[in-house]
């Protein structure tokens, strides 16, 4: 059984060595939907598989953080980076380079930790988060799954320490 919740943000980023020139170049935005995919092996005590609100401030906290930032690539030169530090309240430092498939990597990787950490009292089955599917437009997505978190490309991408978010956010 597979419930979905979806999330959205507002932010603005830098894909650095991608092949379009607009998104290598530019600062642009996206209004971006996240699709949280949660797994379980059964139904709750109420026959659900997760009652929604008992993640939906923790989830939501944490996703609400990306909304109305710049987001930026901790490879980016230094004058870049303050820059943005310096005329933005909201920013989000990332250790990977701010493309959708990392976006969903990441997201996974933190969702799977909130869920992992969460006490239920409802005989909950064993719950997972399944997937992340990042949409940057309507036309197109990034999804991951739990088993891309144990290949060592998409490993080396995301850990504990991916994200720092300024003082505005915090």
């Amino acid at each position: 059984m597979v419930i979905r919740r979806l999330y959205k943000f507002c932010a603005s980023h830098v894909v650095r060595n991608c092949s379009s020139l607009k998104c290598a170049q530019n600062i642009h935005g996206h209004n971006y939907e996240v699709e949280v995919f949660i797994e379980t092996n059964r139904l709750d005590s109420a026959n659900m598989a997760l009652d929604f609100g008992l993640m939906q401030q923790e989830m939501q906290t944490f996703i609400d953080s990306f909304d109305h930032a710049h987001h930026f690539w901790d490879k980016e030169s230094l004058e870049f980076q303050r820059f943005i530090e310096n005329h933005c309240v909201r920013y989000v430092k990332c250790s990977f380079n701010l493309s959708a498939e990392s976006y969903a990597l990441m997201f996974l990787y933190y969702l799977t930790r909130i869920l992992q950490k969460s006490v239920f009292s409802n005989n909950e089955g064993e719950l997972k988060v399944s997937s992340v599917r990042v949409h940057e437009t309507k036309n197109g997505y990034a999804e991951s799954f739990l088993n891309d978190l144990e290949n060592p490309h998409f490993k080396s991408l995301v850990h504990d320490h991916c994200v720092s978010f300024s003082q505005g956010i915090q």
